[in-house]
C-alpha cells in the first residue's frame, strides 16, 4: 500500500513540475542576417567575448553554452544550446541581434554591452562552443 502512495505522489508532483518550452523562432531584421563580424576571431577576441559572457551570459546559459546555468531552470523557455549546429548555423549578426537585443525573458543587453567590440567580440566567444 506505502508503494502505492508513494508512486501516486510522484505522478502527481512530476504532472505540476513545470516543463521548459522551445524559443519560438526569432524574427531578425535582414540588415543584421547579412552583418558581417567586423572582429579577427582572435585569441585577443575571444578573451574578451569570454570575460563579457562570464559576467552576463553564464548565469542562464552555462559555463559551456548548454543552457545549463543556475537560473536556466526558473525560466519558462529553455535558454538555448550554444554548441549545436542550429545556433552554429546562424550568421555572426544573427547571434549579435538576439544576443543584445533580447526577447521575452532574454532581457536587453544594448545599456550592458554598450561596446561593439565587445558585443563582436561575445559572438566570437560564442563560436567556440561548437560541438
Amino acid at each position: 500500500m506505502k508503494f502505492f502512495i508513494l508512486i501516486a505522489i510522484a505522478v502527481v508532483g512530476f504532472a505540476f513540475t513545470a516543463q521548459q518550452k522551445k524559443a519560438e523562432a526569432w524574427k531578425v531584421p535582414a540588415e543584421y542576417k547579412s552583418m558581417e563580424n567586423p572582429l579577427a576571431n582572435d585569441k585577443a577576441s575571444v578573451n574578451t567575448g569570454k570575460m563579457v559572457y562570464m559576467k552576463h551570459c553564464r548565469s542562464c546559459h552555462g559555463n559551456a553554452g548548454l543552457g545549463d546555468g543556475p537560473k536556466a531552470a526558473r525560466l519558462k523557455t529553455f535558454p538555448g544550446d550554444f554548441s549545436g549546429a542550429e545556433f552554429q548555423g546562424q550568421s555572426d549578426g544573427e547571434i549579435m541581434y538576439k544576443t543584445i537585443f533580447g526577447r521575452d525573458e532574454m532581457p536587453n543587453y544594448e545599456t550592458k554591452i554598450p561596446s561593439k567590440k565587445e558585443r563582436w567580440a561575445l559572438v566570437n566567444y560564442m563560436r567556440t562552443f561548437k560541438k
